[in-house]
């Protein structure tokens, strides 16, 4: 099944969504209408029986960033409301209850980086690069840093945003930036057997517990505990948590309701 946009490619296949960058006369770039779609395809595969999201790009890039020609001779509100919208695109990625896994094929820069920094995983070629150009221009990458940090730490951070130089894949995967890196002949399988092993538990558990490692992640550690220990106390309740810890007791593989696990809330 698919569906086309103007500047995206939505296809679902078996029980995973693929969701394409599709503008790649123009290298990717995240104007506002392809943000404005981005949000409406991820929110789409949030509210459907999918177990799994890849984001994906096709052309010579992954995706070269924010559109400048948007914010040429704009006003401020004009620029708040296009990052206001990237910032909406990118929580659109962690609020959805399925894993989304990034498949980097080539270069991701600037927001595009923000895009890969921002998915619950990633899986890269071997030739993939990924940059915050920035810091060699007038527009340091201010927004791409707050997930870009949050992957890679301060240090390496503010290296790639204040250099502005790329580093390649082997090292954006030594430094946390993506899971796993491979030839481009083996991208596929490696982003698929990825999302296989990421989906083959629980949807309704695995929705709670995205949603609740983002909730906690920012929080003092106290704080964290208190809020997880909660959220396992009651997600313990619900029937495919009844259902896994019989089948572990019962020695049998377990039987999952396919109940769309964004509806399913143990705190509600």
């Amino acid at each position: 099944m698919q569906r086309e946009y103007r500047c995206i490619l939505s296809e679902r296949e078996g029980d995973t969504v693929t969701i394409w960058l599709n503008q790649p006369d123009r290298l990717n770039v995240l104007t506002l209408s392809m943000m404005e779609e981005l949000i409406q395809a991820i929110t789409e595969a949030g509210r459907s029986d999918a177990t799994g999201v890849v984001l994906a790009a096709k052309g010579r890039l992954f995706c070269a960033g924010h559109d400048f020609t948007e914010m040429a001779s704009q006003d401020l509100a004009s620029v708040r409301h296009l990052f206001n919208v990237c910032t909406r695109m990118m929580e659109s990625i962690q609020a959805v209850p399925q894993p989304v896994v990034a498949r980097v094929h080539a270069l991701a820069t600037g927001a595009g980086c923000q895009l890969v920094a921002t998915a619950d995983l990633a899986v890269a070629a071997e030739e993939a690069s990924f940059c915050t150009p920035g810091g060699r221009g007038g527009l340091f990458c201010t927004t791409p840093l707050v997930a870009v940090g949050r992957s890679v730490g301060r240090k390496r951070a503010l290296e790639m945003a204040m250099t502005g130089d790329p580093i390649d894949a082997r090292t954006a995967e030594s430094w946390g930036l993506v899971n796993k890196v491979v030839p481009m002949a083996e991208l596929d399988d490696a982003t698929s057997e990825l999302l296989r092993r990421v989906t083959r538990g629980s949807p309704a558990s695995m929705g709670i517990g995205k949603r609740a490692f983002y909730a906690q992640i920012g929080l003092e550690q106290s704080a964290a505990y208190d809020y997880a220990a909660e959220v396992m106390a009651a997600a313990s309740l619900i029937d495919d948590a009844q259902e896994g810890i019989a089948a572990f007791i019962e020695k049998r593989p377990p039987s999952w309701t396919r109940a769309n696990p964004e509806q399913v809330d143990p705190l509600g």
